[in-house]
């Protein structure tokens, strides 16, 4: 690609730095996504006004909604705004679960700094070959790959799984060493979407699987784990949006004291996408219902992202442990 941009040049940083500073004290890097600019906004506040470090990241859908040179000049606004408000973050742009080498390619050569392959659902070896190749490219660039084994049940964007599949330990060893990846996505009992769980009338959410966990950081000690799916689905937000006129019935997340336990281990990156999501969602109804002649988007959007600032800072200070590691 003649037009190539380094991520560098757009004052991004890549991720292997800020995961071996979150390996070693105990606490994992948020990694928001982001569809819009009320969103992108929310998150610089609330990453500068708690100090910490983030990876910002979008979807191949969140790419084309947003367009892939608006989001350049997004990803370089983000740096700036931080800057002005006083804090000069490491912000990462991460392409979150890539499904072909030419995706991820394409968001290299147009300025992220981090993408990740996800070629769980294939056979081991095409997996394998698949991650060696991006790697392989990324690499040359100085861009970081996340990969990924096991597969997470549930419904993101264009990621759609019936049921999940744990990641097997004794494959982890073999895998990063084929691939070369700077961190590892892992299947332990996460999911993707807001109907995490199907919970029978008075059963409780079943525990991640920390024994994989453990396993898997005994074959490869102090390597970046990453959680995906791992959004508490906040029950307040759930009932409003139920309330004005909303229809989510049996919407149920991880809880947020085992994704602190989480954090405190090898796992050191952490996305949420759903939380977000249903901040927003939860909002603008809320606004809307209140106030039915408003028809200004800076009004309601607005709104929104007030409450998604306080959730994200929520998130940085009181679960993921990032707060004041910027």
């Amino acid at each position: 690609m003649s037009n190539a941009v380094s991520y560098k040049d757009l004052g991004l940083v890549n991720s292997r730095a800020l995961f071996h500073n979150a390996v070693d004290g105990g606490y994992a890097i948020p990694a928001y996504n982001f569809n819009n600019l009320e969103q992108l906004q929310a998150i610089v506040v609330a990453c500068a006004e708690t100090d910490s470090p983030v990876i910002i990241q979008v979807s191949k859908g969140a790419r084309d909604y947003a367009n892939e040179t608006m989001l350049r000049y997004m990803a370089m606004g983000a740096v700036q705004m931080a800057k002005e408000l006083g804090k000069d973050l490491p912000i990462v742009l991460h392409l979150d679960h890539g499904d072909s080498f030419e995706l991820c390619q394409s968001c290299i050569d147009s300025g992220f700094s981090s993408v990740m392959i996800d070629g769980s659902h294939l056979p081991y070896e095409e997996n394998v070959a698949l991650t060696r190749r991006v790697v392989e490219y990324a690499h040359q660039r100085d861009v970081a790959v996340e990969g990924e084994l096991g597969v997470l049940a549930g419904i993101e964007d264009d990621v759609v799984a019936e049921q999940s599949t744990y990641t097997k330990p004794e494959e982890v060893e073999d895998f990063v060493k084929k691939t070369g990846v700077d961190s590892l996505a892992i299947s332990i009992g996460t999911s993707h979407g807001a109907y995490k769980f199907k919970l029978a009338p008075g059963e409780s959410v079943p525990p991640l699987r920390f024994d994989i966990l453990d396993e898997i950081e005994k074959r490869i000690p102090g390597f970046p784990i990453v959680l995906h799916g791992a959004s508490s689905v906040v029950p307040a937000y759930v009932a409003l949006i139920n309330q004005y006129g909303g229809k989510m019935d049996g919407a149920v997340g991880v809880p947020e004291d085992q994704l602190r336990q989480a954090a405190k281990s090898a796992v050191c990156k952490i996305n949420i996408d759903s939380d977000g999501r249903l901040a927003v969602t939860a909002k603008v109804r809320e606004f809307l219902a209140h106030n039915p002649a408003e028809f200004d988007p800076r009004k309601y959007l607005g709104a929104a992202r007030s409450e998604l600032i306080a959730l994200i800072k929520h998130k940085n200070q009181a679960v993921l442990g990032s707060a004041g590691k910027a």
